[in-house]
């Protein structure tokens, strides 16, 4: 397969950990710190820590069975436009050149839900017609929920699975998991599940003294998750305002008297901001901020702190001794923006049979 746009690696671990070999031949990405952690936890010579366009322009893509992962979704809204330098519409008119060269039978794409209704998706499904460039190609696109393939996180996401069309579509991955647990489903995950055994108090801040040689500088790493089990400063007006917040409770929990000037007069909005999750249910899903509590629904579900990354890096599905790269910042970024690992394994598993 080729991974591009591969980030910390979530989809290739989820491919790689079923019962079928995938083997990378190419792993694509721009961001250093992203492509670095992919390279210590994968095979460093596949990697290309660079554009996807510089990688075209050096090499030429090999044939590969599948072509996973996807561009920034900004740059749906480039395509069908004639403006040949807008840098989005480049990426995505990069990204369907590799489809073609390589020749993949099925390609991966994973998008946020509103993907699903928007014109952009319309414009690249006009990518696949016969005179496009992607003519040789159809998919169908639909919006799956990680929880139900094994996640301890309510994270949805659009699907979209394309094959050539000598071959016929093979459908979506049947769901494994459900709310409540049946004949053919076991109940979700939750986050007794995933963060049990993991200190609840936390003191530590800063990561440990340690750097790596990536693209030509240094940087932070490599950390293993488990060293990763680390908090932030809070002043004792944020821990006060925690601790009035139970389970699945948030900001309107907070007594007036620790409520900000600005929160006082807003007594409107999501339910999600300085969230507290709850150790009988899944997270919400793990975004790039997960460590900053005014960002959603990310305080620990006892502890009156946010996550932590260890706790995130869990929570998506990666293993303790899965190995990062970056600042505290840019693992966040690169954790929050994984594909889950059990919902990756699902489609591997899936796509693997009629391979």
């Amino acid at each position: 397969m080729l991974d591009l746009f591969s980030g910390a690696g979530g989809l290739s671990a989820g491919f790689r950990s079923g019962s079928i070999r995938f083997t990378t031949l190419r792993a694509i990405e721009h961001d250093i710190a992203a492509a670095a952690t992919y390279a210590e936890n994968h095979d460093p010579e596949t990697v290309f820590a660079g554009g996807i366009e510089q990688w075209l322009k050096a090499e030429t893509p090999p044939e590969a069975d599948i072509v996973i992962g996807g561009p920034p979704c900004q740059g749906f809204s480039a395509l069908g436009k004639q403006a040949q330098l807008d840098e989005r519409n480049q990426l995505w008119l990069r990204y369907a050149e590799t489809i073609r060269k390589s020749n993949p039978k099925y390609f991966v794409l994973e998008n946020v839900p509103q993907f699903l209704t928007s014109v952009q998706l319309a414009r690249f499904k006009r990518q696949c017609q016969p005179s496009q460039v992607l003519g040789a190609y159809s998919f169908q696109a639909k919006v799956l929920n990680a929880a139900d393939y094994g996640a301890a996180q309510v994270r949805k996401r659009v699907i979209l699975i394309g094959h050539h069309r000598d071959l016929p579509f093979p459908g979506f991955p049947a769901t494994t998991h459900a709310r409540f647990a049946d004949d053919c489903h076991d109940e979700w995950r939750t986050l007794d599940d995933v963060l049990d055994g993991l200190r609840r108090a936390v003191i530590d801040i800063d990561l440990p003294r340690r750097e790596i040689e990536a693209g030509g500088v240094m940087l932070p790493g490599a950390f293993k998750s488990s060293e990763l089990h680390l908090t932030r400063h809070y002043e004792q007006i944020s821990i006060d305002r925690f601790r009035s917040i139970p389970a699945d409770g948030n900001r309107f929990d907070i007594p007036e008297y620790l409520l900000p000037e600005c929160w006082k007069k807003h007594t409107t909005g999501t339910g999600d901001v300085m969230g507290r999750l709850n150790f009988k249910k899944p997270s919400v899903t793990i975004r790039t901020e997960f460590f900053k509590p005014e960002k959603g629904r990310y305080l620990h579900p006892t502890a009156h702190r946010a996550l932590t990354h260890h706790e995130a890096a869990r929570i998506q599905g990666f293993p303790d001794d899965y190995k990062w790269v970056g600042s505290k910042v840019a693992i966040a970024r690169q954790i929050g923006n994984a594909v889950p690992i059990p919902l990756a394994q699902a489609i591997g598993a899936h796509l693997a049979r009629y391979l």
